[in-house]
């Protein structure tokens, strides 16, 4: 059973982010970049356990960055899929470590629906929230900043980033380049030199 609040989250989660996510050979990437390291963190964000290590590590690094950046947020997300677990588990752990209110999860759509209410956000998101938007790995940070976009069009204030790994790979550069602290649980060189 894991501890809550777990003290030891950030570690652990290295540990099964290397085990489960982390894989070295020849792989072509998302943009025909070829890459001879490959990150999946939906095998650790979907996974039991690193649900709950991932929104234990998660929320510890969203309450250092509202210090660090003298900020108060209420709310967190990004595009969908690989932000939508990583917002839920740390809206969860949010819950469970009694914050007041706890952070209200949300999901932005690639493109608005076309039917219903035609909403590109869902979820627990309001125009005039401070928000913190969330990603699982960043190479360029175009999907970052395609949801600050998208949050920032709907009325919301992005107070700054958090993702789980660095590909460090410019996108951090230009996320904050855009004006946007990013806080990273994690970077390639860390992944690489564990090997």
């Amino acid at each position: 059973m894991t501890q809550f609040p777990d003290p030891d989250a950030h570690s652990r989660l290295f540990e099964l982010l290397r085990e489960k996510s982390f894989f070295t050979g020849d792989f072509t990437l998302a943009s025909g970049k070829q890459s001879n390291y490959y990150i999946d963190c939906r095998l650790t964000t979907l996974d039991p356990a690193g649900a709950c290590l991932v929104g234990a590590a998660v929320r510890q690094s969203i309450q250092s960055g509202c210090e660090r950046h003298n900020a108060t947020v209420c709310a967190i997300g990004g595009l969908t899929l690989g932000a939508d677990p990583i917002a839920l588990a740390t809206s969860m752990a949010s819950h469970m470590g009694n914050d007041t209110p706890p952070l209200k999860p949300f999901v932005v759509r690639k493109e608005p629906k076309d039917h219903g209410k035609g909403r590109q956000i869902e979820g627990g998101f309001e125009a005039g929230d401070r928000v913190v938007a969330i990603d699982d790995v960043i190479t360029t940070g175009g999907s970052t900043l395609q949801a600050i976009e998208v949050i920032e069009r709907a009325g919301g204030k992005v107070a700054f980033v958090v993702v789980l790994v660095d590909r460090q790979e410019g996108g951090r550069e230009n996320i904050e380049k855009a004006g946007y602290p990013v806080l990273s649980l994690f970077t390639r060189d860390q992944l690489l030199a564990a090997d």
